[in-house]
């Protein structure tokens, strides 16, 4: 019934299998990848036949992770999994990326490829193993791939490069010193396609020493995809790429010298319109036929491409007129808003984001259900890239797969410099709007970021810039690397690739192909030209603000204490009645975890004051020998009964009260009435003793006759 082939090789500490034949047969393709307890079926499906007229390859990547596979029910009222996780979307985008390229030029079907985590074994993150189940059962599947590709995942650990490590080991990274990197590295037996990380100011030579170690390790796993090919892959489909040769030549022939003209205006709306009329033009000159072929777009992007590549690599000249590693005009302004916590406008040629600082509470952190587990984080980045930023109309809604991941990438880049929470208790949200855009709006966001909270009064460890890099490379080898890419020199290039970082090291490093890889050689120029992008960023960015700012008027001031864990319950209380009391009676927030640190904030210091004196008066013990201030709650024939430290009571014996006899303690006291004590120590049961007569009770001071008599004995 079943023809079952199944491949295993051991992979660092864990054994990698993939297999095929036995689930979802009637998908062109369906491999499940198992790396020690983790599995990601991965399913592959394409139409046999492209929708007349469609100019674009529909490749759709979905990445899912069911509860179940970690023996977990989902959060929430409908208790099932419903729209995609942040970690889903990424994800997808992860597989993606390195995949897209690799389908032959002009198959234009629509592929769909699923990726399902079936079990996950809380060690064996199954986002790597989600992208070498998705490469296997594209290439065993027919369709056009000039695969097969493998990811792996490296940390960095004492100079040493680890692979894999474990989600605990990369889990809260930042709170973590002995791990220094994150990063993902997808790419083929020749090349590498994609990089993604996460890293705590690492050099250049020590990133890409990471990536170089990383595409040495997926080497064993492209040939395990290869060896399951060679005994399960269907037969390939048969697709001929179009040749639209004589329709390019007529194109150039007519368009050209418009285009070359249109590509050479450096305002960007202005050349936009420039480069749509020289496309109508060629269109008006076309014949019926040739308007009704499939292949025109193509080849009117093809001359846009020309036109645009062979000018940088053969003239060394962008369209903007710049030098290949020339930024663009930078200005940065700080407290651009009144009333928020810190504000920025970051403005690089015609890219441009408005980014604000939000502080919060113990309360804001945000809490996220994952297949590992329920963690929570103080840092919140989101981005937002409405229509109008590039002069267009279109639908707003939620935030696609876009936003996410370019939130993430300015994420990634900014965490490494936040400081700890114990000592800098705030939850901190930063959301960039992106209000114009040409060029890379991500790296806008790690800069207007980084500002933005050094306003807002958040001690960075450093400032934090970043620059996206360009690719232009040719059939014979010559290439050109661009620093400071423009939109168009993204959408017709060979690479995008941003690094952001400070002064000392590199925070982030993202990187797409949209070739079949770049050598060692042009990544470490990229690398070595982004730096000094960066430096020159910085350099921009330090005209603005170069330390952080005073803190805002309107943002909570947070106070934190700590308490001895024995004492939790005591500042509960029972059905947490004296935190509410608390809570109440000073007007300020109070957040409490289970490792007895306790977080008060509020905008009003005395508020926090007062809660944090009868937090104190819950938890501290009084000291012998000290004074304080409290209230007759009760008086009996022996004396009286004082409130004085908290909930504490303790007695003033009749003789204690002055230095004189008494017939009764009511004769100078009454209930309510508030007085200085002296605390002289506990009796054999632990009663308190307590005594007035040493006090002045005006001013609380002890009594110097009193202090001399002490020191005598």
């Amino acid at each position: 019934m079943f023809n079952v082939t199944t491949k295993s090789m051991q992979w660092g500490e864990e054994t990698l299998t993939l297999e095929t034949g036995k689930v979802a047969r009637q998908a062109d393709g369906t491999v499940i990848a198992t790396l020690g307890e983790t599995s990601v079926m991965a399913n592959v499906t394409f139409a046999k036949e492209p929708k007349p007229g469609q100019d674009f390859f529909p490749l759709t990547v979905h990445y899912q992770e069911k509860y179940y596979a970690a023996g977990k029910v989902p959060g929430g009222f409908f208790k099932r999994e419903a729209r995609p996780t942040e970690k889903e979307t990424l994800t997808a985008r992860l597989i993606d990326r390195p995949i897209r390229p690799l389908f032959v030029p002009g198959f234009k079907h629509e592929v769909l490829v699923m990726c399902t985590v079936l079990s996950h074994d809380l060690v064996n993150d199954p986002d790597v193993v989600a992208m070498i189940a998705a490469s296997a059962a594209l290439t065993i599947s027919g369709v056009p791939f000039m695969g097969p590709i493998a990811g792996c995942r490296v940390g960095y650990t004492d100079g040493e490069y680890v692979l894999n490590p474990t989600v605990d080991d990369m889990q809260g990274l930042r709170n973590n010193p002995d791990q220094r990197l994150d990063l993902v590295v997808a790419g083929t037996k020749d090349a590498v396609m994609m990089v993604e990380s996460e890293a705590y100011e690492l050099t250049e030579d020590e990133m890409l020493g990471a990536v170089t170690f990383a595409h040495a390790q997926i080497q064993p796993v492209i040939d395990l995809i290869i060896d399951l090919a060679e005994a399960a892959a269907k037969e390939p489909f048969d697709f001929q790429a179009p040749d639209y040769s004589e329709l390019f030549e007529v194109v150039k022939g007519l368009g050209e010298a418009k285009m070359k003209a249109a590509y050479a205006i450096t305002d960007k709306q202005a050349r936009v319109a420039a480069v749509s009329a020289a496309k109508e033009e060629i269109k008006a000159q076309l014949t019926e036929e040739q308007l009704e072929d499939a292949n025109l777009g193509s080849a009117i992007k093809k001359l846009e491409s020309v036109v645009l590549r062979s000018d940088v690599v053969k003239n060394k000249r962008r369209i903007d007129g710049r030098a290949l590693d020339q930024v663009r005009p930078i200005v940065s302004e700080t407290s651009v808003l009144p009333r928020t916590h810190g504000s920025s406008l970051f403005t690089r040629g015609e890219t441009q984001a408005l980014v604000v600082t939000t502080l919060g509470t113990g309360d804001d952190e945000q809490i996220i259900d994952a297949l590992h587990g329920n963690f929570r984080s103080n840092f919140l980045l989101h981005y937002n890239f409405p229509p109008y930023s590039v002069g267009e109309v279109g639908r707003v809604g939620s935030p696609g797969r876009r936003e996410i991941g370019h939130g993430k990438l300015a994420w990634r880049a900014l965490q490494a410099v936040l400081p700890a929470p114990t000592d800098f208790p705030y939850t901190i949200r930063v959301v960039s709007e992106i209000t114009e855009s040409n060029g890379s709006s991500s790296m806008a966001s790690v800069c207007g970021g980084s500002l933005s909270m050094m306003d807002a009064g958040v001690p960075l460890k450093a400032p934090v810039a970043g620059v996206a890099m360009g690719l232009v490379l040719e059939d014979d080898g010559e290439y050109a690397v661009l620093t400071d890419i423009l939109g168009d020199e993204d959408h017709l290039g060979d690479m995008d690739f941003k690094v952001a970082g400070t002064e000392n090291g590199i925070t982030s490093l993202q990187m797409d192909i949209k070739v079949a890889g770049i050598t060692p050689e042009i990544m470490k120029q990229a690398l070595a030209q982004a730096k000094d992008g960066r430096m020159h960023i910085l350099g921009e960015m330090a005209k603005a603000l170069t330390e952080a700012g005073e803190f805002s008027v309107h943002a909570p001031r947070i106070e934190t204490m700590q308490i001895p864990t024995d004492k939790i319950r005591e500042v509960i209380g029972s059905g947490g009645k004296v935190i509410r009391e608390i809570v109440e009676v000073s007007g300020a927030k109070v957040d409490i975890n289970d490792d007895g640190v306790i977080k008060i904030a509020s905008a009003n210091g005395e508020a926090i004051q007062k809660a944090y004196d009868m937090i104190y008066s819950i938890v501290a013990e009084p000291e012998e020998g000290s004074i304080y201030k409290g209230k007759v709650v009760k008086i009996v024939d022996f004396g009286a009964f004082v409130n004085f430290f908290g909930k504490r009571d303790g007695l003033v014996h009749v003789s204690q009260i002055e230095n004189r006899r008494l017939n009764h303690p009511s004769d100078v006291l009454k209930e309510g009435q508030e007085v200085y004590v002296k605390l002289l120590g506990f009796d054999d049961r632990g009663k308190v003793r307590l005594a007035m007569k040493m006090v002045d009770q005006e001013t609380g001071e002890e009594l110097a006759a009193d202090k001399k008599e002490e020191t005598a004995e």
